[in-house]
């Protein structure tokens, strides 16, 4: 059987950071949540294309968890609910935009495949000035 080779509870701050917005989709929720604000499940499955409605819930499960974002349930027929970022998950921004001018100084760009959101950042600003 596989044995952790450091215990559990030593840990570099590092991880948990990418624990919670890392992957393929958690940062491009993040991304969205945080262009177009609160936002139905509906509208949130569109902004994002290519993700299955199972993704997509057990994505947002786990960003609630993590408490990035918030759920809030209307108590009306039919049910509604509606997606946000919590002021923990607004204070990722800052760091994901960091790493977006980081990216965009250094990865080939596919602007057939960039999503919206990302084509209005402001990633390519700053450290391309340094290369």
């Amino acid at each position: 059987m596989y044995q952790h080779k450091l215990d559990e509870d030593i840990r570099c701050p590092l991880e948990y950071g990418l624990e919670i917005f890392g992957g393929k989709w958690k940062s491009r929720i993040i991304c969205v949540l945080a262009e177009k604000g609160t936002l139905r499940y509906s509208i949130l499955r569109k902004e994002m294309s290519n993700i299955t409605d199972a993704v997509l819930a057990a994505t947002l499960k786990n960003l609630i968890l993590d408490e990035i974002i918030q759920r809030k349930s209307f108590d009306e027929i039919p049910p509604k609910v509606e997606y946000c970022l919590t002021k923990k998950g607004m204070s990722v921004i800052p760091v994901l935009q960091s790493i977006c001018r980081w990216s965009g100084a250094y990865h080939r760009e596919d602007n057939e495949n960039t999503m919206t959101q990302c084509k209005k950042c402001d990633y390519k600003e700053g450290y391309g000035d340094n290369l």
